[in-house]
C-alpha cells in the first residue's frame, strides 16, 4: 500500500494543476483531483454520465411517442434486467483478474456506437419500439462491463486516505451530470428533435472513451489479477468468493440491503416521469427535463455533503434514515397538482437518493478489501436489476391504477420496509 500512495503522490507531482483546477484543489472536498489519473477517470465519468443522463430522458420520451404505453415505459427498463443480472457476477470477476482499463475503454466505445446507431433510426424514419428494447438491451450488456471496472481503478488511482473522497467526488460528478444532461436532452428533443440528441449522447461517450484511453498503463490491469491465493481460479470460483465476501462482511451485506430496498420501491418511480410530464402536470418534454434536473440539484447537494465530511458523517444512521425520507416525499410528489412543487420534491428525492447511495457505496468500497472491489461493487450494480424488476411493478401498477397511486404505494411500502430494517438491526446505524 505504502508503494501505491507513493506512486499516486508522484502522479500528483508529475501533473501541476492549472488556475481552474488549483482553485479547486483549495477546498477539501476536491483533494483527490490532485491526482492525473483520478482527474482522466473523474472527465471520463462526466461524459459518459451526461450521455447517460440525456438517455433517461431521450429513451423515455421516444418510447412514450411510438407506443402511448406508460406500461411499456416499464419493459423498455426491464429488458435491461436481463445481461445486468446475468453479466455483473462475469464483469466484476474480469476486473479483478484483467484490464480495467481494455474493459472500460470498449464498453464506452461500444456505447457510442449504439447511440449513433439509434440517431440514424430516428432520422432515417426507421425508428420502432422493437429498436429501443434491442437498444436498450445491448446498452445494459456494455453498461455492466463499465461500472465495476471504472469503480475499481478509483482505489487504484488515489492513496487509501482519499478513496471515501474520490468515491463522494464521483457521485458528485455523476449528479453534475443529472443536473445538466436531461434538461440538455429535452431542449435539443423540443429544438430538434430526439435525433439531434442522440447524437450528442454517442458524442460524449467517444470523447469518455478517448479520456479513458489516456490513462497511464499502471491502471491497466488489476493489482491482483489472480485472485487472493495467489493462484488463477476459474471464473465460476472467482465469483462465488466475491458472494461469499460481500455476506460474511456485515457492512457490505447492510450496505447492499439498503439498496436493494431503495431500487426496488424508490427509484423506479423514475419510469413515469413522462406520463407526469404530458398527462398530469402538462409540462411536455422540456418540462420532464427540468424535473430531472431539480433532482439532479438535490442529488449535487449530497454529494458535495459526503465529499466535503468524509468520514465524520454518521453512514448507518444517514443510509437507512434517508431512504425512509424518500419513500414520503414520494408520497408528495404524487400527489402535487403544482409543477413548482412537484420540481421541490424532484429536488428531495435527489437529496435522499444520493445521499444513500453514495455512502452506501463508500461504506462497501471502504469495506472491501483491493482483490475484491471490483465483484463487491459488481454486486452493487445489480441494484439496477432491482430498479428494471420496480420499473415493470410501477408500470403494471400505474395501468391498474393510475401513476399518482402506483407512485404513492410504492414510496409507502418502501419506507416501511426501512423503517422495519432501522428498528430490527441496531449495529447498522453504528456503521461509520
Amino acid at each position: 500500500m505504502e508503494n501505491k500512495d507513493g506512486k499516486a503522490a508522484q502522479q500528483a507531482k508529475s501533473s501541476p494543476p492549472g488556475r481552474l483546477l488549483g482553485l479547486l484543489l483549495s477546498f477539501r472536498a476536491f483533494e483527490s483531483l490532485r491526482y492525473r489519473d483520478y482527474r482522466l477517470l473523474w472527465y471520463g465519468q462526466t461524459f459518459s454520465s451526461m450521455g447517460q443522463w440525456m438517455d433517461e430522458v431521450t429513451r423515455g420520451w421516444l418510447m412514450y411517442q411510438l407506443t402511448n404505453s406508460a406500461l411499456q415505459l416499464g419493459l423498455v427498463l426491464g429488458i435491461q434486467a436481463i445481461p445486468i443480472l446475468v453479466l455483473s457476477p462475469l464483469a466484476g470477476s474480469a476486473a479483478d483478474r484483467y484490464s480495467r482499463k481494455a474493459q472500460v475503454v470498449w464498453a464506452q466505445l461500444l456505447s457510442g456506437l449504439l447511440y449513433a446507431v439509434t440517431a440514424l433510426l430516428v432520422y432515417s424514419g426507421w425508428i420502432r419500439p422493437w429498436h429501443l428494447y434491442l437498444t436498450a438491451f445491448l446498452m445494459a450488456v456494455v453498461q455492466t462491463f463499465i461500472q465495476p471496472a471504472r469503480t475499481a481503478m478509483i482505489s487504484d488511482a488515489v492513496p487509501l486516505n482519499c478513496l471515501t473522497n474520490a468515491i463522494a467526488l464521483n457521485s458528485l460528478v455523476w449528479n453534475l451530470a443529472r443536473s445538466t444532461g436531461p434538461a440538455l436532452a429535452g431542449i435539443l428533443i423540443g429544438a430538434f428533435g430526439t435525433g439531434n440528441a442522440y447524437f450528442v449522447q454517442a458524442a460524449f461517450f467517444f470523447l469518455a472513451t478517448y479520456m479513458t484511453v489516456t490513462l497511464s498503463p499502471a491502471l491497466s490491469f488489476s493489482a491482483n489479477p489472480y485472485g487472493c491465493s495467489g493462484q488463477r481460479e476459474s471464473f465460476g470460483q472467482s465469483i462465488i468468493e466475491g458472494w461469499k465476501f460481500s455476506w460474511k462482511n456485515e457492512a457490505v451485506r447492510i450496505g447492499l440491503l439498503t439498496v436493494l430496498v431503495a431500487s426496488l420501491f424508490m427509484i423506479p418511480f423514475r419510469a413515469l416521469l413522462p406520463v407526469f410530464a404530458r398527462d398530469i402536470l402538462k409540462i411536455g418534454a422540456t418540462g420532464q427535463g427540468l424535473l430531472l434536473t431539480a433532482m439532479g440539484i438535490g442529488a449535487l447537494f449530497s454529494s458535495v455533503l459526503v465529499a466535503s465530511a468524509g468520514d465524520r458523517l454518521p453512514r448507518g444512521k444517514l443510509m437507512l434514515g434517508s431512504v425512509i425520507l424518500y419513500g414520503f416525499i414520494l408520497v408528495i410528489f404524487a400527489a402535487s397538482p403544482w409543477f413548482q412543487l412537484s420540481l421541490v420534491m424532484m429536488g428531495m428525492t435527489g437529496l435522499c437518493n444520493v445521499l444513500s447511495h453514495s455512502l452506501v457505496q463508500t461504506v462497501i468500497q471502504s469495506y472491501s478489501t483491493p482483490e475484491f472491489r471490483g465483484r463487491t461493487t459488481a454486486i452493487f450494480g445489480m441494484g439496477q436489476v432491482v430498479v428494471t424488476i420496480g420499473s415493470i411493478l410501477i408500470g403494471a401498477l400505474s395501468s391498474l391504477w393510475g401513476a399518482r397511486y402506483a407512485v404513492a404505494l410504492m414510496g409507502i411500502v418502501g419506507a416501511l420496509a426501512m423503517i422495519i430494517a432501522y428498528v430490527t438491526m441496531p449495529r447498522a446505524r453504528l456503521i461509520r
